[in-house]
């Protein structure tokens, strides 16, 4: 892991928050820790981090505002939120806020940092090569989709977002099952086990930036999704 990659945790409770970096730091990454909600909505602003770490329950702007408010100002960075909350409401809350994952605390370390690490390899393994997604030139080493069609206007992307156009590209034609999406994805090993709107979540962002009409991404009822390029 290379100590380049830049992570901020935004925690407010000091004994999670040393924690947190010190666990990140003996895995090998530069660790800035913050606060409050607004110190770390700046931070994600101003400070070039790779990934967030961000707690709901913030003093003054929580997370889900952070995350909603980053996505706003243009921020692309990977957020992995922390939660003591684990309804489905809240976690449906926060991704659609932009967050890119989730752990519901109490977390094992063990599972926090397969996280981290699963979030970080989807960010540091975009292509240099741009992807032909229908009407549409993805450029993996932005972020950023633009198109061809309408006079060059483009839109950014999440990691997640061009991990699910990384995906559908290279199944073109096929139907590709939510649990693939969840397994290839997500990394969600027990994928098979889970029941989770995540994934229809995440294709209808995805398709009201780049497929409002829908004809790219079909849905295949009861099967998954099939994308025709």
């Amino acid at each position: 892991m290379t100590r380049k990659t830049r992570v901020l945790v935004v925690e407010d409770e000091q004994s999670i928050r040393d924690g947190l970096s010190d666990v990140l730091t003996y895995h090998g990454y530069e660790v800035e820790a913050v606060d409050s909600g607004e110190a770390g909505l700046d931070a994600i602003l101003n400070g070039g981090f790779q990934l967030v770490l961000l707690d709901v329950m913030l003093p003054g702007l929580n997370g889900f505002d952070v995350c909603r408010q980053a996505r706003d100002a243009g921020s692309t960075v990977a957020i992995l939120m922390l939660t003591a909350k684990g309804s489905e409401d809240d976690v449906v809350e926060g991704l659609r806020a932009g967050a890119d994952d989730y752990v519901t605390k109490p977390f094992s370390i063990r599972e926090l940092t397969a996280r981290v690490e699963a979030l970080v390899r989807r960010t540091s393994a975009r292509q240099s090569k741009s992807i032909a997604f229908g009407v549409w030139t993805v450029d993996p080493a932005t972020l950023t989709a633009t198109c061809n069609s309408k006079g060059g206007d483009s839109c950014e992307l999440t990691p997640r977002e061009l991990a699910l156009i990384a995906l559908f590209v290279r199944e073109r034609g096929r139907i590709v099952s939510r649990r693939m999406l969840l397994k290839e994805v997500w990394e969600m090993s027990k994928a098979d086990e889970v029941e989770t709107r995540t994934v229809d979540m995440h294709i209808a962002k995805l398709r009201k930036k780049l497929d409002p009409d829908t004809t790219l991404i079909t849905t295949i009822r009861g099967a998954g999704y099939r994308y025709v390029g």
